[in-house]
């Protein structure tokens, strides 16, 4: 398993920064995650690099306290970062969903799926035809995946979505009462 393990991840390391694939590595959660092995289904594997924002030095005079570049760190997750990479590539695609894959030192690697709107094997399924609506273009940049919920401060909780924070205008008015 070990010798597996670190063949793929070779592997992966060698390979581009957003890799399209034939099938999931994971099936059971790409499964668990609307995956099905049928036309009009897009697997691809991206390679993000780990940790916080890594700004240069600034060479002028000032207090360390105010240099600005310690302990930053992005205001999205990894996971919606590689999902936005994604999609990039594939602006024609409409993203279904993401699964962690792995990770080393460097760099963490996800799974995106993705859908193609225009295939009749997709406009035909009931549960997939909802990508078909133009409204669904580019849901990945307006923070609509479950990675960007997340990171939103979104919960999910059955079919809608709930606040799992109130929003800062809703915080003030709780204060004025």
């Amino acid at each position: 398993m070990k010798e597996m393990v670190r063949e793929r991840m070779t592997a992966y390391r060698a390979s581009g920064t957003v890799e399209r694939i034939s099938t999931p590595t994971k099936l059971s959660r790409a499964r668990a995650l609307g995956y099905k092995a049928k036309p009009g289904f897009v697997v691809v594997r991206v390679k993000v690099n780990r940790g916080g924002l890594h700004k240069a030095k600034i060479m002028g005079g000032r207090r360390p306290r105010r240099y600005g570049y310690n302990k930053l760190t992005h205001g999205k997750s990894e996971k919606w970062i590689a999902e936005e990479r994604a999609q990039r590539r594939y602006p024609n695609l409409v993203l279904l969903n993401s699964y962690y894959l792995a990770e080393d030192g460097k760099h963490k690697f996800y799974e995106v799926m993705f859908v193609d709107p225009e295939n009749p094997s997709i406009t035909s399924d009931r549960n997939l035809k909802w990508t078909a609506d133009k409204a669904q273009k580019g849901r990945v940049y307006r923070g609509l995946s479950t990675a960007g919920k997340k990171s939103r401060g979104l919960a999910t909780k059955g079919k809608g979505t709930v606040k799992s924070r109130p929003s800062i205008r809703a915080k003030g008015r709780l204060r004025r009462h």
